[in-house]
C-alpha cells in the first residue's frame, strides 16, 4: 500500500477528506438552488399580489354580471339568437326578470323596443374575372329603452359590427365555419355593449 505523507496526513485521508468536501459542497448548491427557486416563487406570489392591489386601487375590475336599477325588463323584439343571448346575459346576475310575452309589458319596469335586428353579407372584392374574392358581414342592431311611465332611459341607439372575411371556392365548408364563428363573436360584442349601457341606466 503506498502512503503518501505530508504534514501526517495520509493520502487516502486526503481522498476521504476531497470527497466528503465536494458532497458537503454539492450539498450546499443543492441547498442554494432550492432557496433561490423559492425566492424566485415568493418573489412572483409578492408580485402577483402586488400587481392584484395596484389594480384593485386604480379601479380595475374584472368584468362580471351588470347591476341594473331595475328588476324586471320587458323585450319588444321578434326571437333571434342575439335577443336570446342577450336575455341570457341580463338575467345572469340573477336579480332580473326578462319578460317576452305582450300581456306582461305592464308588469316590467323597464321596455325595450327593438326596431331593427339584422345581418348583412355584401361583396367588398372580386377578382379580375369578376369571381368574389371578398365579403363584409354585418350586424346591426338598434333599440330604445323605456320606463313605465314612458318616459325615454335610452334614446334610439344603434350598434354595429362588421368584420371583412376572404372568399376562397376550393375552402367553401371551412369559410362557412368561419363565418358563423365572426358572426358570434359580432353578435356577443353587441349583447355586451347593450347590457353596459343598461347598467348605465340608474334612475328609472
Amino acid at each position: 500500500m503506498w502512503w503518501y505523507r505530508r504534514g501526517g496526513v495520509s493520502l487516502e485521508s486526503m481522498r476521504a477528506l476531497i470527497n466528503s468536501t465536494n458532497a458537503t459542497s454539492s450539498a450546499s448548491v443543492k441547498r442554494r438552488s432550492v432557496l433561490v427557486q423559492g425566492l424566485r416563487v415568493g418573489i412572483g406570489i409578492g408580485a402577483l399580489a402586488s400587481t392584484g392591489a395596484a389594480l384593485t386601487g386604480c379601479g380595475f375590475k374584472l368584468r362580471g354580471p351588470q347591476v341594473y336599477a331595475f328588476n324586471s325588463i320587458f323585450i319588444n323584439a321578434p326571437t333571434s339568437a342575439l335577443v336570446a343571448e342577450l336575455a341570457r346575459a341580463i338575467q345572469s346576475n340573477g336579480d332580473v326578470r326578462v319578460l317576452t310575452d305582450a300581456k306582461e309589458r305592464a308588469n316590467a319596469q323597464v321596455a325595450m323596443d327593438v326596431q331593427t335586428d339584422q345581418r348583412e353579407k355584401t361583396v367588398v372584392g372580386v377578382t379580375s374575372s369578376g369571381q368574389v374574392r371578398e365579403f363584409q358581414l354585418r350586424i346591426k342592431f338598434k333599440f330604445t329603452l323605456r320606463g313605465q311611465s314612458g318616459k325615454d332611459l335610452l334614446p334610439e341607439t344603434e350598434i354595429l359590427q362588421q368584420r371583412d372575411i376572404s372568399f376562397n371556392e376550393t375552402a367553401v365548408l371551412s369559410k362557412e365555419v368561419e363565418e358563423a364563428t365572426l358572426y358570434r363573436n359580432m353578435q356577443s360584442d353587441i349583447v355586451q355593449q347593450i347590457t353596459r349601457r343598461l347598467a348605465a341606466v340608474k334612475e328609472l
